[in-house]
C-alpha cells in the first residue's frame, strides 16, 4: 500500500502554516530548518526549532484541532507532507516509527507543560534560573556532577529560547549569576555550584515563599 505524500520546498522565512488555523499536514523535515513561535498575550516566543529528521503539526491531526503554533521555516527548506490518510497509513505500517512518534508526542506534552512554567515567571533572571532546573529534571547534565553541583554541556541560544528571551538578555542574565557566585562559564560548559540556589530563586519568583519579591533583590 503506496503511502500519500508530497514533498515541498520552502524559502527563508516563509510561513509554512499559522497559530490558530486548521491544520490538515504533518511534515516531516528532509532538510533545512524550521522555528516553531507561540503567541503569549501580545507577544510572540520562538518556542523550537526543529532540524532533518524531526516532524511537527502532527497534533492538530490527532486532536482535529486548530495549530496551536506557527511554523516558519529557516533558510531553504524541504519537508515530506502527509495528509491525515497519508499520516494513519505511515503509522500503521510502520510499527518502529508509531512508536518513534509516541515517544516524541510523550516529550512534547512534557516540555510544552515546562516551558509555560518558565514562561509563566516575570523576571527574566528567574527564567534563566528555571531554564537550568529544567535541564537538571532532564539529567542533562555531565557525570562529574555532585549532589548539588551541576555542569551543562547548553549553548546560550538554547537558554534564551527556552526562557522566551534575547540572547543578549539571556547573556545578562548569566551574568547576573555569575557576579552572585551561583554560576561559572567555560567555553564548552555552565557549572552551577550549588543548584539550590536556583531552586529558592524560581520558588520565590513563583510566590511559594515570599509573594512580589523581586528576584534582582535577593
Amino acid at each position: 500500500m503506496s503511502i500519500e505524500a508530497q514533498n515541498i520546498v520552502y524559502n527563508d522565512g516563509e510561513i509554512i502554516f499559522a497559530e490558530f488555523e486548521r491544520g490538515d499536514k504533518f511534515y516531516l523535515i528532509q532538510s533545512g530548518s524550521v522555528e516553531i513561535i507561540k503567541t503569549f498575550g501580545e507577544a510572540s516566543k520562538t518556542i523550537d526549532i526543529l532540524k532533518p529528521g524531526e516532524t511537527f503539526g502532527e497534533m492538530a491531526l490527532l486532536e482535529d484541532s486548530p495549530r496551536s503554533a506557527t511554523a516558519i521555516a529557516l533558510g531553504e527548506t524541504k519537508l515530506t507532507a502527509f495528509g491525515r490518510d497519508g499520516f494513519e497509513q505511515l503509522v500503521l505500517t510502520n510499527p518502529q516509527l508509531a512508536f518513534r512518534l509516541l515517544k516524541m508526542f510523550v516529550r512534547r506534552i512534557y516540555e510544552a507543560k515546562r516551558r509555560a512554567l518558565i514562561l509563566g515567571l516575570n523576571e527574566p533572571n528567574a527564567r534563566v534560573a528555571d531554564v537550568f532546573l529544567m535541564l537538571d529534571e532532564n539529567n542533562t547534565h555531565t557525570s562529574v556532577s555532585t549532589e548539588t553541583k551541576r555542569e551543562f554541556t547548553v549553548t546560550i541560544d538554547s537558554i534564551a529560547r527556552w526562557a522566551g528571551l534575547s540572547v543578549s538578555q539571556a547573556k545578562e542574565s548569566v551574568g547576573y549569576y555569575i557576579k552572585l557566585g551561583y554560576l561559572e562559564l567555560y567555553k564548552d560548559k555552565f557549572v552551577i555550584k550549588n543548584i539550590n540556589n536556583f531552586i529558592r530563586i524560581v520558588s520565590m519568583a513563583r510566590g511559594k515563599h515570599k509573594r512580589g519579591a523581586d528576584i534582582n533583590e535577593i
